[in-house]
C-alpha cells in the first residue's frame, strides 16, 4: 500500500463522531452502504463526469462566451446542483451542464438561428422556469405519456450523432467539400493527434478505467504540443499559467426579456423537452441499477424532489452564464461502486470547487483534445437506438427523421421538429387520431411555427 492510499484510508477511518453524523443524516447504513463506500462512490462519479469542466467551456466558447467565464459558471452550477441533490433529494446523482444541452445552445440557437448568447441564456432560463412548474405540480406522467417512447429514444440518439459530428468537425477529421458536401480532412498534425486520442480514449473506456474521458483529454493534450512542432504547424498547446481568480464576467448577462419572443418559443420548448426527458431517463435508469434507489411503489426514489433540483439547476445556470444543467447518467459509476445516498452527491459537489481557480491550467486543453470526448459521448447516447420500434413503421419513420436530420441539418431543433410533425401527420393520414395526445398536438404546432419562422 503506498503512502497516498494509506493517507486516504486513514482519513476515511477517522473522526468517528463526524462519520456517524453523516451516517445518520443521509441514512447511509439504512440504505445498505457505509460512509467510506459513499465517499469512494462520489470520487468514482466525479472522475466519470469531470470531463464536463473542460468540454462545456470549449463548446460554449464557440457561442462567444469566454472560456474562463464558462468554466467558472460550469463549476459553480455543478457545485450548487449537486449540493441541492445531496441535501434536498438525497440521491447519489451528479448535476452539471449537460452535453446535448450545450450543443443545442451553441450550434442551434447561437450559430444556427443567430441568437446572441445572452438571449440564448434567456431561453435556457425560461425553459428552466417551465420545467420547475412541471416538477412542482408533478405533471410528469401526463407529459411523458404524450410523447411516443420511440420518438424520445430517437431524439437522444440524434443528439448523440450531432455531438459526434461536432467532435469530428472540431478535429478536422470531417471538412467541407464543394463536390461531396463533406469529406475526410487532410492527414496533418491535428488529424493524427485526434485519431491517436480517439483510439486511446476508446481503449480507456473499454478497459473501464474511472475517468476514461478525462484520461483521453489529458493524453491528447500532452500529444498535441510535440505533434504540432513535429509537423511544423502552429503549436496547439500554449501555457498561460496555473491558477487565477474565478471569472464571473458572464454572470447576470442573461437577457431574460429578450428571450420572450414568439419566434423563440419553439427553442424554449425544445430545451424543456430535451432536459425533461433526459432527467426522467436518467432517474429511471439509475433506479434500475440498485433496489435501494426505488421507493415502495417501484419508482425512482424521491423522484419529484430530484426533478425539482434538476429544474432549478437549469434555471439558475442561465444567470451564472452557462447552458442548462441536468442529471448525469455518469452517476451510474458511483452507484456501481455502491453509492446509495445523497452523501455521494455531497462529495461530488466539493470535488468540483478547486477547479474554480484553475482556468489558466485548463485553458491549455485545445479543442482537438476535447474532440475525442465529444465522439465518445455521442457513442454513449446511441444506446437507446435498440429500443426504437423499428418493426412499426408509424413509429420508426418519425424516429428515423429525428435521428438523421439532426446531424444533416446541423440543428437539433429541426430534427425534433420534423420528428414531431411527421408523427402527427402519419397518425392523421392513417386514421389513428386517437393515438395523438393533446400535448403532442401542441408540440407539433410549436414545431411548425419554428419551421415557418426559421425560414
Amino acid at each position: 500500500m503506498n503512502e497516498t492510499t494509506a493517507r486516504a484510508n486513514e482519513a476515511l477511518n477517522t473522526s468517528p463522531d463526524r462519520l456517524s453524523f453523516l451516517d445518520r443524516f443521509f441514512n447511509v447504513s439504512k440504505r445498505g452502504s457505509s460512509v467510506k463506500t459513499e465517499i469512494l462512490a462520489g470520487l468514482a462519479t466525479f472522475l466519470a463526469g469531470m470531463y464536463i469542466i473542460v468540454v462545456n467551456p470549449a463548446v460554449l466558447n464557440d457561442a462567444g462566451i469566454p472560456f474562463s467565464a464558462a468554466l467558472s459558471a460550469t463549476v459553480v452550477i455543478s457545485f450548487l446542483g449537486s449540493l441541492a441533490m445531496a441535501f434536498y433529494a438525497r440521491n447519489p446523482i451528479l448535476v452539471a451542464p449537460g452535453m446535448g444541452m450545450n450543443a443545442l445552445f451553441t450550434y442551434t440557437l447561437v450559430l444556427g438561428a443567430g441568437l446572441s448568447w445572452e438571449v440564448a441564456l434567456g431561453c435556457v432560463f425560461w425553459s428552466g422556469v417551465i420545467f420547475a412548474v412541471l416538477a412542482l405540480f408533478n405533471v410528469r406522467k401526463a407529459v411523458i405519456e404524450a410523447i411516443p417512447s420511440s420518438l424520445r429514444y430517437a431524439i437522444t440518439c440524434g443528439i448523440g450523432l450531432f455531438i459526434t459530428f461536432v467532435g469530428l468537425q472540431n478535429a478536422g477529421f470531417i471538412v467541407g467539400s464543394d463536390a461531396t458536401i463533406v469529406t475526410l480532412g487532410n492527414m496533418d498534425a491535428h488529424l493524427a493527434t485526434f485519431f491517436l486520442g480517439l483510439i486511446a480514449t476508446a481503449v480507456f473506456v473499454i478497459l473501464r478505467f474511472n475517468g476514461a474521458l478525462v484520461m483521453g483529454i489529458a493524453l491528447t493534450t500532452l500529444v498535441a504540443a510535440p505533434m504540432g512542432r513535429l509537423w511544423g504547424e502552429e503549436v496547439m498547446v500554449a501555457w498561460t499559467g496555473l491558477a487565477a481568480w474565478p471569472d464571473f464576467s458572464a454572470v447576470m448577462k442573461v437577457d431574460i426579456l429578450g428571450a420572450l419572443k414568439v419566434a423563440y418559443l419553439p427553442f424554449i420548448f425544445v430545451m424543456l423537452f430535451t432536459n425533461f426527458f433526459d432527467a426522467m431517463s436518467c432517474f429511471m435508469a439509475l433506479s434500475e441499477a440498485a433496489p435501494e434507489l426505488k421507493d415502495e411503489d417501484g419508482n425512482p426514489r424521491n423522484l419529484k424532489r430530484s426533478m425539482t433540483v434538476d429544474a432549478f439547476s437549469s434555471m439558475i445556470a442561465a444567470p451564472l452564464g452557462t447552458s442548462a444543467a441536468q442529471t448525469f447518467v455518469e452517476s451510474g459509476a458511483g452507484v456501481a461502486q455502491g453509492g446509495r445516498t445523497g452523501l455521494v452527491a455531497l462529495v461530488i459537489a466539493f470535488l468540483f470547487l478547486p477547479f474554480l481557480f484553475l482556468s489558466p491550467l485548463l485553458s491549455l486543453v485545445p479543442s482537438i483534445a476535447t474532440a475525442p470526448a465529444l465522439v465518445m459521448v455521442g457513442l454513449f447516447m446511441m444506446a437507446p437506438i435498440s429500443k426504437v420500434e423499428w418493426d412499426r413503421f408509424d413509429q420508426a419513420f418519425p424516429a428515423f427523421l429525428a435521428i438523421i436530420l439532426m446531424p444533416l441539418t446541423y440543428s437539433i431543433t429541426l430534427g425534433i421538429a420534423f420528428g414531431f410533425i411527421s408523427f402527427v401527420l402519419i397518425k392523421v393520414l392513417t386514421g389513428r387520431l386517437e393515438e395523438i395526445k393533446p400535448a403532442m398536438w401542441i408540440t407539433a404546432a410549436l414545431s411548425l411555427v419554428m419551421l415557418l419562422t426559421a425560414q
